[in-house]
């Protein structure tokens, strides 16, 4: 009987990578039920639900295994009048994961964490900014965000130019 007792179940354990990669599944399947990235030509889209916060989906790049791309809401800041926050995404289509790249939300990256972070730093950067994407896809979820909501944006050649 103490035999029992003592035996622990055999649950496998993640590692921080594996936690990663299968944040990474989780914001696809978030993301493509919410906009439907495989039908967007590249371009600006506007997603607008009457709360005051348009969010913003530029079409960056497609490829033939991955899309690039930024989401962001229709706000800048005030210093650097960069769209903020933000988060720039590379969606890979066969592997059907979403990764976000990089989130700037008031500073960049390289003032995080400096130009050659140690690995275990990048890993736990990247955890943190891609757990935020999913919260943030989560809460678009939440409040009506969708392909039915999504419609081209037209913008001219300087506008382009200012968030590119």
């Amino acid at each position: 009987m103490s035999s029992l007792a003592a035996r622990s179940p055999n649950i496998p354990k993640l590692s921080r990578f594996g936690w990663l990669m299968a944040l990474y599944s989780e914001n696809h399947g978030r993301f493509s039920r919410l906009f439907s990235p495989a039908a967007l030509a590249p371009g600006s889209y506007r997603s607008c639900v009457g709360d005051g916060l348009d969010l913003q989906l530029d079409v960056i790049e497609q490829h033939r295994y991955t899309t690039e791309l930024r989401l962001t809401y229709a706000m800048q800041d005030p210093l650097t009048g960069q769209p903020d926050p933000s988060a720039y995404l590379r969606l890979y289509h066969d592997t059907r994961q979403a990764e976000a790249t990089h989130c700037y939300i008031g500073r960049r990256w390289q003032d995080v964490m400096g130009l050659y972070p140690p690995p275990a730093e990048l890993l736990g950067h990247r955890l943190r900014i891609n757990t935020f994407l999913g919260k943030w896809l989560e809460y678009l979820a939440g409040r009506g965000h969708g392909a039915d909501t999504l419609h081209p944006r037209h913008t001219g050649a300087r506008e382009m130019e200012k968030t590119a």
